[in-house]
């Protein structure tokens, strides 16, 4: 696949290269189209590329130690991932699945050290990634040990929004489906739970679900959601 210098210089992490910096950074890169469903790496297997999604969303799964199924991360346009080597791993610490037809840039992950040492912005770029995982991490954990589920839930829903929201008429529409399954997956919690407060919240009027991407009607009643419990439990 011909990579397009222009979509790629479009990203804020390309667009104060000169031309000539950016396709030096391509030379080594391959462009592959991942349609959905389909797996960019798999949990565990060796790490031999790291990635940058051009265009499309993926989920990072992993398999807890128990069997059980978690969504840990959603990558969006513009987000390196796969970078093992940044995180002193020979493997892959998760799967990255498409979760709608997308298209990823990569590099042999041996080019790791060279890719940071020559490009400082994608090296800062990196370590705000490496940070930003980690205090999702960590708020995940706080989440999940402190908060009741309705708030986690509102929490999960509020950033989608934020991160993925496109503005409708309605709302803001997550565009990329999300089903209830992956909600409970990134929250700790069941999908009957899920249900049962999509349910309620379609009734308030706050989101319209189903089987299409999610609509969020109510951003700011999502967001008091968020907070409230903890205001009603201070």
């Amino acid at each position: 696949m011909k990579l397009d210098r222009t979509i790629i210089k479009s990203l804020p992490l390309f667009d104060r290269m000169t031309d000539d910096e950016l396709d030096r950074l391509l030379v080594p890169a391959q462009s592959r189209r991942v349609a959905i469903g389909e797996t960019v790496f798999e949990q565990g297997e060796p790490a031999q590329n790291f990635f940058l999604l051009l265009h499309g969303r993926l989920k990072v799964t992993q398999v807890t130690a128990d069997g059980q199924q978690i969504i840990v991360r959603m990558v969006h346009p513009g987000d390196l991932f796969g970078f093992a080597k940044a995180l002193q791993r020979a493997d892959y610490p998760g799967t990255a699945i498409a979760a709608v037809d997308s298209v990823t840039l990569c590099w042999p992950t041996d080019l790791w050290p060279n890719f940071v040492e020559h490009n400082p912005r994608l090296a800062v770029s990196a370590m705000e990634t490496i940070g930003q995982r980690l205090e999702e991490a960590h708020v995940r954990i706080r989440e999940m040990s402190t908060q009741e589920v309705e708030r986690r839930v509102a929490h999960t829903v509020v950033r989608l929004a934020k991160k993925a929201g496109r503005p409708e008429p309605a709302g803001l529409r997550i565009d990329f489906p999300i089903s209830r399954q992956d909600i409970a997956e990134m929250t700790g919690t069941t999908l009957h739970t899920v249900s049962r407060i999509f349910s309620a919240w379609e009734g308030k009027g706050l989101i319209e679900g189903g089987r299409q991407k999610l609509l969020v009607r109510d951003l700011v009643a999502l967001e008091h959601l968020a907070t409230a419990v903890v205001e009603r439990k201070g």
